[in-house]
């Protein structure tokens, strides 16, 4: 440890967990872990009219804009329209959501109301305590991020993908094992974030475009579980790997070098089992893959940046269209796929640079003591992002007018859709009236001919604001317009009427809110790789991840960490080293689903086995070098398999690569995720393991572990180099 003499080691306290203060806290952890396993909203009720005085004050101060009147709202509030003579309810309803942000942080405000932690805990959970210091991880893994996302949306990755896919040809077997191999390559040198965000995406548009995939189950499960498995090799690709390296002081040299064996022997044994056992079905992964053809005039096409907003016009929601319409505009998403050379190539060479720093400032730290990796990985984001905004702004003229064009087509589209709409609607009326007045007993039920009740143009494109719309047996009356403005969509009672205009107005006016809107927009159009990537970040992570460690913290000041660490004692003194990697990879694997996603498992297993090491300190336990470094390298194997398991939230990669596939129409159940994984994660984990068992033996020694291993707990801490 840095910074001059370590307390002393004390022995640990078993009777703290009879007090009913770590009583709560051990429920309300689990509480916590539960609710971001299964999120949900809790309804909260304002009164209406203090939520009015607080909008009308907001307003005031040209925070938000105004209000629209009580009975304009009140379809918003559960009543019904103005003309419908129903009064808005007394209260405003909101949804509160308790999800894997907000259950952890309230866990953490109530622990201290009760005064079950204190500022102790606070600081040790976000500053850093026995060789796990949040903060470092957090700026490192973030920084390294932003470096990894920016060369993801220069399109390098859709672009090798789509190499991928020609070398691949019409073979499915031999695209699947081309994917598979690239996949895993790229997610060993950029980690699993950039792979997710571009391959995913690619995967949806490939299975849609392809007649003979009737599922994109295969190809999709796939490259989520290679992804994870492979993010295992580098200390760099995950957070769950930069707690487990800072918590026992490894080098990542040494990580990468006990790690890169198992997980190598699983990547090429899991594949065979995935191709001809788990996914042996042709409408999975046909022999010869049928894809459609895109036109010669689509290839020709100059590709956009799809950074930039609306870049695409009203294709972005005409692909999703079915029929073949839709499924061309998918096909030139992969074969004709935007990449910005100079941006992936500066973007690879400060990936290559940071990445080479960080591995000789680590070694250094462990002969001159704690040294921040954040020192180098933070620089180069910085330089990284520098690039992104300048790039930008040379080029912002042109990303301007695409966005500007794009935006007209979509407003454009629109309008005509709403006037499509008020049509339909009037022919309707026109056409009930008429049933009604005629003589003809089946009439009212038949309806009428449809001759008379045609729109005088059916070409949308060829629609304009003043239309009219003729039917059988009415005028012809001026159809109601709709005002499609940027700060949302105003319906007025008819062109140029007082109170439309007025609304109107009001609506126009500048608040902080448009203006905060505009100048992301602005960004959007001057700076889109940039703010790109920025959005892209996984900044939920950085809550969540401290709001862990705290009621990690707490759990160890309490006196359950120290349990925990008795009953791993007693399993491993039976079970031996074997036993130790069998009962750590279980418990690796189970807890990422049932313990706040893999980093608060890898948070607490550290814990857990740091407070073993506290008792081989006292002699309470002997534990081997073979045992403790099986055990280690066991947990770093499950907390990165155990992403793809049973639950999406075993991993923050696993709510990415969801919602990803629903915003693209594939939309994967909690049941099939556990379905599909559960022998996915068995083979992994048994190959892994395996290998591991091997390894340990070979590498490792029957002899007592010394105390360069020890990292204490809460109480105490003890210099140490792996």
């Amino acid at each position: 440890m840095a910074g001059g003499q370590a307390p002393e080691v004390q022995r640990p306290d078993y009777d703290q967990i009879k007090s009913w203060r770590s009583i709560v806290t051990l429920v309300v952890f689990v509480l916590a872990n539960v609710v971001v396993l299964f999120p949900f909203h809790v309804p909260l009720y304002i009164p209406r009219k203090a939520f009015n005085i607080l909008c009308d004050g907001l307003s005031a101060l040209r925070i938000i804009a105004p209000r629209e009147d009580e009975a304009e709202n009140s379809s918003h509030q559960g009543g019904r329209e103005p003309h419908g003579a129903v009064k808005a309810s007394a209260f405003v309803r909101f949804n509160f959501p308790m999800n894997m942000v907000t259950a952890p942080l309230i866990a953490d405000l109530f622990l201290l109301a009760i005064l079950a932690i204190g500022a102790k805990e606070v600081k040790e959970g976000t500053y850093g305590a026995d060789s796990i210091f949040p903060l470092d991880i957090m700026l490192f893994f973030l920084s390294l991020a932003y470096i990894a996302i920016s060369i993801d949306a220069s399109g390098i990755i859709r672009f090798l993908a789509f190499k991928v896919l020609q070398w691949g040809g019409e073979a499915g077997h031999r695209l699947f094992f081309y994917l598979y191999l690239f996949w895993f390559i790229l997610t060993s040198c950029v980690g699993n974030d950039p792979v997710i965000l571009s391959g995913t995406a690619f995967l949806a548009y490939m299975t849609r475009v392809s007649s003979n995939i009737r599922h994109p189950r295969a190809w999709i499960y796939s490259q989520f579980a290679v992804a994870n498995i492979a993010s295992a090799i580098l200390v760099s690709s995950n957070p769950t790997n930069l707690v487990l390296a800072g918590a026992f002081d490894i080098r990542f040299i040494d990580y990468t070098g006990h790690m890169i064996v198992p997980v190598l022997v699983t990547g090429i044994i899991l594949f065979p089992f995935l191709l001809y056992i788990v996914f042996n079905n042709e409408a999975l992964i046909p022999h010869e893959i049928k894809m459609h053809e895109l036109p010669e005039e689509a290839r020709a096409r100059k590709p956009v940046n799809p950074n930039i907003p609306h870049a695409r016009g009203t294709a972005e929601q005409q692909e999703d269209a079915p029929g073949e319409q839709g499924k061309l505009l998918s096909l030139e998403e992969i074969v004709n796929p935007f990449l910005d050379r100079k941006g992936a190539l500066f973007g690879a060479v400060i990936m290559a640079v940071t990445l080479i720093a960080v591995l000789a400032v680590n070694a250094s730290s462990q002969v001159k003591g704690h040294t921040q990796v954040y020192w180098v990985t933070l620089p180069a984001a910085f330089v990284m992002f520098i690039w992104d905004v300048s790039f930008g702004w040379i080029h912002r003229h042109e990303t301007r007018e695409i966005a500007r064009k794009g935006r007209e087509e979509l407003e454009r589209l629109r309008l005509e859709q709403a006037l499509q709409e008020e049509r339909e609607v009037m022919m309707l009326e026109a056409q009930g009236q008429r049933s009604a007045s005629s003589d003809l007993s089946g009439s009212a039920r038949t309806g009428i001919p449809s001759d008379g009740l045609e729109p005088r143009e059916n070409e949308l494109g060829k629609t304009s604001m003043d239309d009219k719309v003729t039917t059988a047996g009415s005028t012809p009356e001026k159809s109601p317009t709709q005002e499609l403005g940027e700060a949302g969509i105003e319906k007025s009672t008819g062109p140029g009427t007082p109170r439309g205009s007025q609304v109107q107005k009001k609506l126009q006016r500048a608040t902080l809110v448009s203006l905060a809107k505009d100048a992301f927009r602005w960004s959007q159009e001057t700076f889109p790789t940039a703010t790109a990537v920025i959005a892209h970040l996984p900044f939920a992570l950085v809550p969540f991840a401290f709001s862990m460690f705290v009621l990690v913290q707490a759990l160890v000041t309490k006196g359950w960490v120290p349990i925990f660490a008795k009953g791993w004692d007693a399993w491993v003194n039976k079970t031996g080293t074997i036993g130790a990697i069998g009962g750590m990879a279980f418990l690796s694997v189970i807890l990422c689903n049932f313990s706040g996603t893999n980093i608060g498992t890898t948070i607490l297993l550290s814990r857990v086995i740091q407070a073993w090491q506290v008792l081989y300190h006292f002699k309470e336990t002997e534990i081997s070098d073979r045992t403790l470094s099986a055990t280690i390298y066991t947990m770093a194997l499950g907390v990165n398999y155990g992403a793809f398991s049973t639950a999406f939230s075993a991993s923050l990669a696993g709510l990415l690569w969801r919602d990803i596939l629903s915003k693209k129409h594939i939309h994967v159940k909690r049941l099939d995720f556990a379905t599909v994984n559960l022998p996915i994660i068995a083979i992994a984990m048994t190959v892994g393991c395996v290998v591991l068992i091997g390894e340990v033996w070979i590498m490792k020694k029957e002899i007592p572990a010394t105390d360069r291993y020890l990292v204490a707990n809460s109480t105490a801490t003890v210099s140490h180099s792996y």
